[in-house]
Parts: C-alpha cells; structure tokens; sequence
C-alpha cells in the first residue's frame, strides 16, 4: 500500500498519501456501486461512517446524516453518543433492522423518546453536584447540541413556561412544540431521583396544556420528565391509568459504554 500511495502521488500529486489511499480502498469495499453513493454526504462524512465496523449501524447513520441533513462534527457526535444502539435497544430484531433500512422515522410519541439522554456536551463533571437552576442554563447555553440529542423535529419554544391556575402560578422548565407530531412537549428537569409527585405534576402541566395551550390540528401534548435516576416499578405505578403520555428517562452526563451497548444490539439480534 505505500509503494502503491508512491507511485499514485508521483503520477496525480497531493492527495494520495497512505492513509488516504487506505480510506479509498475502505470507501470501495463498503461502496463498490458508486451510484448508491448519496451526494448529500462529504467525504469526511463517508471517513467517519466508515469507522462503523456493523453495517447495520453504519446505514443507520448514513441515512440519517441525509436525513436530518447533519455536519461531519454532528455525524461524529451522534456515533459517540451511540444513538444507534440506544435507540435499537427499545426494539426488537424487526425494528433494529427497519432502523437501519428506513433510518429513524418519527411517527409516535414512543419514538421520540430516548433513555438515557446523553448531556455529555454541558461538560457537567459527575463529582460536581448541580441544581435544577443551573442544569437548566447549561441546557439553554448549549441548545443546539441539546435539540440534536433530542433529535429531528423539536423546535424550542420557551423557559420556565408560567402557567397560572386561580392564584398560583407554576413554571414549567422547557417547552417545545414537535413539528412532526404537531404537540407540545414538556420536558421537566430533576437532579435527583423522581417521585411520584413528579409525575402528578406533570400530569397537570399536560392537562393545562391540552386544554389552554393546543390549538386546533394539534396533537396532545407530550411529557418528558428527565431525571438523574429513576425506580422503573415506581414509575410503573405512578403512570398506570394515566391517560396522558408521560414519559420519564434518565440523563447522563457522560459518553456511554459502547461496546456494551453494543453487546446488548447484538443479543437483540441474534435472540431469533
């Protein structure tokens, strides 16, 4: 390969040193039709999809860097966080498979939701306890990295939303309206475990706005409440008979454990 990237520079000049001639052969054997190539994607896209060693996860992210349009660095920080196996771990071998062919299509509110939420990006230390308060601003001061986490669709609508009943007034921490599913999503924020009081709450910030909030065409409103840790029986039993679509996932402030991550897809995979 280095006589090979030799004798290419001597006859072509600058370009083709070893190693881009070693990313040249990768780009052929994982791309020999070159009409499947999409012209949407750079070619520092196609150096970093090609760090994806499973197909099935590399066409997952191929098709949504096209999809949701990404950057080389937003592609680079989505494979990092591991959205691929983070999402394909709340599906069976079907729905692993569909991601990878059709990418992740929004069509529920189940969809939408992720646990955990990765917060890598606030550069929050573990060691360094935070308030709601300041977990909020880190949020809003990182917006952008926080609406690719929260993935295609969501657009900001506020903080610390007001919404008044009778004479007391509570403040609902981040609002967002999904253009996809036509809703409202409230997303609460918790430093600590949830409770089930949590839930209640949000419950009544999600009837307030289907009733008041939602207009005409509008789907009902969905609640994320994002907490440092949660009981699933808890949980489960603060939901039950709920009619409203809350949700509760945890956030973590750090990169995930992808190899096992990935040891779980695989068990998905392989169980039928």
């Amino acid at each position: 390969m280095t006589k090979l990237a030799k004798d290419l520079k001597l006859r072509y000049g600058k370009g083709f040193g070893r190693r881009n001639v070693l990313d040249m052969r990768r780009f052929y054997v994982a791309y020999p039709k070159w009409q499947t190539v999409s012209a949407k994607l750079s070619w520092s896209h196609f150096i970093e999809l090609l760090g994806i060693s499973d197909e099935t996860a590399r066409k997952f992210y191929e098709k949504q860097a096209i999809s949701e349009n990404w950057s080389k660095r937003e592609l680079e920080r989505q494979i990092d966080s591991s959205l691929f196996e983070r999402l394909a771990l709340s599906r069976d071998k079907k729905g692993v498979l569909q991601l990878s062919e059709k990418g992740h299509i929004v069509s529920h509110p189940t969809e939408v939701i992720k646990d955990p939420y990765v917060l890598d990006f606030l550069m929050i230390s573990q060691s360094n306890r935070v308030t709601e308060k300041i977990l909020e601003q880190k949020i809003i001061d990182n917006l952008q990295p926080f609406l690719l986490e929260l993935g295609k669709g969501f657009t900001f609508v506020g903080r610390q939303y007001k919404i008044s009943l009778r004479n007391k007034h509570f403040y609902i921490d981040l609002v967002f309206y999904h253009r996809i599913l036509k809703c409202f999503v409230l997303i609460d924020l918790k430093t600590r475990p949830v409770r089930h009081t949590d839930i209640g709450q949000m419950n009544l910030y999600l009837n307030y706005f289907n009733t008041e909030e939602s207009v005409v065409g509008d789907s009902e409103p969905i609640g994320i409440i994002l907490s440092a840790d949660k009981d699933e029986i808890l949980v489960e039993f603060a939901t039950g008979g709920i009619s409203n679509k809350i949700f509760v996932s945890k956030y973590q402030l750090y990169l995930p454990d992808k190899k096992l991550l990935q040891k779980q897809v695989k068990a998905i995979m392989e169980s039928e």
